[in-house]
């Protein structure tokens, strides 16, 4: 493979590295791709209330749930004098609340915080199982059985599967006008919908069980947890409302249980019950991507600038900038054709613009080369060795910058204070690399060089000031893997710069 090749090769697979970084970061990690982006977190508490008898207590709480749609961010269990902890069965959660002895009105707090991307029903690897047939038997109960059956043989010769035929038989439910539904309730009117419906589909051979959860609505409190009915038709688990047989999961529905298990048991308590309140909150998305790579370990994110301390992140906020002005420096000299004093002195000058703003920092800039260049052509005057130059000019430097520090200071000047913040060294070669421009090529050309390093150091401010900029390279800087991979291919670029197209152009 010839060296073009292997530059261009090497360079594509440096630039596809890095953008594959970055859209892992950003569709699994889920970090924001434009600054400004926010995310809905919902704070979610149930407070359990009971009343204890004065014996030893035992709280268990379900609890919901980390999946692909709800990310849970923080979870705060609070008790006075309790001990908690938490069981897991398989696929449930369960917290507990124990205690030796208690008497009087109890309660114990949960509160979650959570990221809703969708109201989603996820895979659920709970095998199905048809619950034990109700028993109806009795004469009492002959008018209702024969009432459920006919509501589920006109249900199955009006569907084609399991799903329509649960969306069938809940409808006709539901229906006031129907006779069978109406006296199916009449049997059971000390209890819910819920259990009714389910004994129906057990009556019908068909898997159901119950779904608990809330419904996601902001500054919302002492609400009671919903029920929703799923059922399995072979493959998958299908959601359906008891009343009104709608199928598909409700918007921003939160899934707090599956299954049969009760929500909320109580030991050495009675009239016990659970309330939950609701509260949404407009926070950063990068926040809530960090804070959910932070809970699962996530290698990418937990060795990477974020686990740095908050000065460091400071510093390499700007130091991730340095690659931009020098790509933005690669492109100008090599492709357009502006000459600048120095190979990436611009950089650090736009670097230094950062610090004192733009016009300040330009107007700093040239006072500083206009007297170090005079005094400059005074040493050179005096044959000293070169290093002797640079390191007088560094002095001179040094001084003008004190100088004009304390004498802005006393003229309430505070933007002329950010002078410390320039390049002493870099700007002492600058003013020896423009003295000898000068005595060789004269102030043509040192004017030419000026103006091109202080365009070029304004580009580099503006792309480096830019929101996006600073955006991208600070949460991912991984591009610094596409930056080299266009610097390794323009530096093999060998054709007219656009400079000499304009020179040359009447040939």
């Amino acid at each position: 493979m010839s060296p073009r090749a292997q530059v261009y090769f090497l360079g594509c697979l440096l630039i596809l590295s890095g953008l594959a970084f970055v859209a892992y970061k950003s569709q699994v990690l889920g970090l924001p791709v434009l600054p400004g982006e926010y995310k809905t977190v919902w704070t979610v508490e149930a407070k359990v209330q009971f009343e204890a008898k004065g014996e030893p207590v035992k709280v268990s709480l379900a609890l919901p749930k980390d999946k692909h749609s709800m990310e849970v961010l923080d979870e705060v269990f609070s008790s006075s004098g309790y001990g908690f902890s938490i069981e897991t069965d398989g696929a449930h959660r369960r917290a507990e609340w124990t205690k030796r002895f208690a008497d009087g009105p109890q309660a114990v707090y949960y509160k979650l915080d959570l990221h809703q991307e969708r109201s989603q029903l996820e895979d659920d690897a709970e095998a199905p199982v048809v619950a034990a047939k109700p028993d109806w038997m009795g004469s009492r109960l002959e008018s209702m059985r024969s009432a459920a059956q006919t509501l589920i043989d006109n249900s199955w010769q009006r569907s084609s599967d399991r799903a329509s035929f649960a969306s069938q038989l809940l409808t006709n439910l539901n229906d006031p006008r129907n006779q069978n539904s109406q006296l199916i309730f009449s049997h059971f009117s000390s209890r819910n919908r819920v259990p009714v419906v389910l004994d129906l589909f057990a009556y019908a051979d068909v898997p159901a069980r119950i779904l608990r959860g809330i419904y996601l609505e902001d500054d919302r409190s002492r609400l009671s947890a919903s029920s929703l009915i799923e059922i399995h038709d072979g493959n998958e688990w299908l959601v359906f409302s008891p009343k009104t047989g709608e199928q598909g999961l409700p918007e921003n529905f939160l899934i707090w249980q599956h299954g049969d298990k009760s929500l909320l048991d109580v030991e050495g308590g009675e009239n016990s019950r659970v309330r939950f309140s609701v509260l949404s909150n407009d926070v950063p998305a990068r926040s809530v991507a960090l804070d959910k790579a932070g809970n699962e370990k996530t290698a990418l994110v937990d060795y990477s600038i974020y686990s740095l301390p908050i000065e460091q992140q400071s510093i390499f906020k700007f130091i991730l900038l340095v690659p931009v002005g020098a790509l933005i420096v690669i492109f100008l000299r090599v492709v357009i054709g502006i000459r600048t004093a120095g190979t990436f002195m611009p950089v650090l000058l736009a670097i230094a613009f950062i610090q004192t703003s733009l016009i300040n920092g330009v107007l700093i800039f040239l006072l500083i080369l206009g007297v170090g260049l005079f005094v400059r052509s005074y040493l050179s005057r005096l044959d000293l060795l070169l290093i002797a130059r640079i390191a007088a000019v560094v002095v001179i430097v040094v001084g003008m910058m004190a100088t004009l520090s304390i004498v802005s200071y006393k003229l309430g000047i505070e933007q002329a204070l950010t002078v410390t913040f320039f390049p002493m060294i870099i700007i002492a070669w600058t003013i020896e690399h423009m003295s000898i421009l000068w005595e060789d090529d004269g102030p043509v050309e040192v004017m030419i060089q000026t103006a091109g390093s202080l365009l070029v150091a304004v580009m580099c401010y503006w792309v480096m000031t830019n929101r996006f900029s600073e955006h991208w390279m600070f949460n991912f800087p991984e591009l610094l893997l596409v930056l080299l991979g266009a610097i390794i291919m323009l530096g093999h670029y060998t054709g007219y710069r656009l400079s000499e197209l304009l020179r040359f152009r009447y040939m």
